[in-house]
């Protein structure tokens, strides 16, 4: 924790959002698509519509298009309608701060609830996609079964009230310098220290297949006592 709040003392919230509504849906966007992306096209959408009732009397088609860049065009668009609609109708156009009324909206799964709770509301919360599952597990954190196992795991392990930041922190630390493929633990600054034994022997078998001279490894650093 140490490391990374050295390296991020600060958490900018990485999507394009002006309240709880247009962070919800550029959430909505995010699903299997950069954050990078997102942001090109949720100022499109939002210049169109960016409340619930404008929303929901666009047509499913035009939103479709509009979206379509993010990918998963015709299911995101569908969502975005229904929960528009749902928000006018069962919640006077405002998003529910509590994750029962949130998880029951049309695309809203426990992730994005959570990442809305956090970001929208200050809620304390500690959302785990795949990322993060994948940087847990590195780190030994937690054994990887599933997500809901890990966020488990995380909220044992930290602070409740550092659950917010460090979503962040571990996203912006996984992008610079934990990436799924490429990645040399020897150099990572985490893995390098505590990192999985596992990691070092597929990394060390990566390195023999690939005939990679052995004076680009790194020494493991060892684990400091804190």
């Amino acid at each position: 924790m140490r490391v990374l709040e050295e390296l991020y003392p600060q958490t900018p919230i990485p999507l394009l959002h002006r309240d709880a509504y247009t962070l919800l849906v550029a959430v909505l966007l995010s699903a299997q698509c950069t954050d990078e992306r997102v942001n090109k096209i949720s100022p499109l959408l939002f210049a169109r519509a960016h409340t619930p009732e404008a929303m929901a009397r666009i047509a499913v088609v035009e939103i479709e298009q509009i979206i379509r860049p993010c990918g998963l065009a015709p299911k995101k668009a569908a969502a975005i309608s229904q929960l528009s609609r749902i928000l006018v109708e069962q919640h006077e156009s405002q998003v529910p701060a509590n994750f029962r009324d949130l998880e029951a909206l049309p695309g809203v799964g426990h992730k994005t609830a959570s990442v809305v709770m956090s970001q929208a509301f200050g809620v304390p919360a500690f959302p785990v996609d795949t990322h993060i599952h994948r940087l847990a597990f590195r780190w030994g954190l937690s054994n990887g079964k599933n997500v809901e196992t890990t966020e488990a795991d995380l909220k044992k392990l930290f602070p409740r009230e550092k659950w917010n930041s460090l979503h962040l922190q571990i996203i912006f630390f996984g992008r610079q310098y934990c990436p799924a493929r490429g990645h040399n633990p020897q150099v990572c600054p985490i893995c390098s220290r505590f990192g999985r034994k596992s990691l070092f022997d597929e990394f060390d078998r990566q390195v023999s297949q690939k005939k990679i001279s052995p004076k680009q490894r790194v020494k493991r650093e060892d684990p400091s006592p804190d």
